[in-house]
């Protein structure tokens, strides 16, 4: 499967509930951290959350489109809590750093991803402001 097909089918929406999917995360401080995450992004965007692909509890939903011409559906904002760290989407640009995230507290960055070990050592209102911003930037969902 090629890298595109293979993003399409991990941002596409399922059917699958996001409490069942919680059920299946074993760490007790990453199930905190991610109702926390969860709490924040209901309420600054308003609309419920959806597994977004296996992992990824997404919000909203935004068009996009490269100028190779791919194309696809990805939530606007949305996190996935993984063993290592808690992977929040839509945040962070690489291609277009905020210097605020300097002030978030203990975090790493990839491209587009914001990856947090302990939710409760960041500055949680600066966070809300990211995620306030990040759902502004792309309007309401599709």
């Amino acid at each position: 499967m090629s890298a595109a097909r293979r993003n399409d089918v991990t941002t596409r929406p399922t059917t699958v509930p996001v409490e069942e999917f919680l059920a299946t995360v074993t760490k007790e401080r990453r199930l905190a951290d991610a109702r926390k995450i969860i709490a924040i992004m209901r309420r600054v965007t308003g609309v419920e959350p959806v597994m977004s692909g296996a992992s990824v509890i997404g919000f909203g939903s935004y068009h996009y489109r490269y100028a190779t011409g791919h194309e696809g559906d990805t939530p606007v904002v949305g996190l996935s809590p993984r063993s290592a760290a808690m992977s929040v989407y839509g945040l962070y640009n690489a291609y277009d750093p905020d210097p605020r995230f300097e002030k978030l507290g203990p975090h790493k960055v990839g491209k587009s991803c914001l990856y947090i070990t302990r939710f409760d050592a960041v500055d949680q209102d600066l966070f809300e402001t990211f995620v306030r911003e990040a759902w502004d930037r792309q309007g309401s969902p599709c």
